[in-house]
């Protein structure tokens, strides 16, 4: 599962192939979203929660509020399940699913961060990214991009900074389950689910807030 980006996306994996997965585009609704696509994902392939032998959960880049949805709903189920918990680079499996697409390396990849900025990383093939995720303008990074076929939503809104947009725009869990299905057959460890945010949230305490105590 992932909501670290506009899409609540959810699939089920058994190790061969995705055998159902579904996905919508709501920026606003992660957390009314994303049990009701556990349960009609889990109906589509007729089995019940507790098939599930590991959970894979996107780690962001991503918003604050949209990103901490999925991983708390990650870590109950892991909980609950008594099933390990792994984390995956959101990025990276937007890349892997870039490349199912056909788009081959070298590319980039871009989310919207908001605030006029992309979540981005660099990859030589889907499978390998070059350095870690960042944050930035997306003027402040068109000269080192340039020449490259940048993939996602943050290629598509700053066509100026990268006219060399594809798809797909949105990460999906059917790619991030296939994705770490595959390094884990490989012998390969996945990340801790723990958040990637690269910025502070928006929400903080005020400055210089009245301290009101009782009389």
């Amino acid at each position: 599962m992932d909501t670290a980006t506009p899409a609540v996306t959810v699939a089920l994996h058994d190790g061969t192939r995705v055998v159902a997965e579904s996905g919508q585009i709501d920026a606003r609704r992660h957390g009314e979203l994303l049990l009701p696509a556990v349960d009609r994902v889990l109906a589509e392939a007729g089995v019940t929660l507790d098939a599930v032998t590991d959970v894979v959960v996107g780690v962001g880049p991503g918003p604050y509020t949209g990103l901490r949805v999925g991983l708390v709903t990650a870590a109950t189920f892991g909980s609950a399940l008594s099933v390990p918990v792994h984390g995956l680079c959101t990025l990276d499996a937007l890349a892997y699913a870039a490349g199912q697409a056909g788009v081959e390396g070298p590319f980039a990849v871009a989310t919207d961060a908001r605030r006029k900025e992309v979540y981005w990383a660099r990859y030589e093939d889907p499978r390998t990214r070059t350095g870690e995720p960042a944050v930035d303008r997306p003027a402040d990074i068109a000269e080192q991009l340039a020449g490259l076929p940048v993939a996602g939503a943050g290629a598509v809104l700053y066509p100026d900074a990268f006219p060399d947009a594809r798809g797909p725009e949105h990460v999906a869990a059917g790619a991030m389950a296939a994705l770490a299905v595959e390094r884990l057959a490989a012998g390969g460890e996945l990340l801790p689910p723990q958040p990637l945010y690269l910025r502070r949230p928006d929400a903080q305490v005020p400055k210089n807030y009245k301290v009101v105590t009782p009389k």
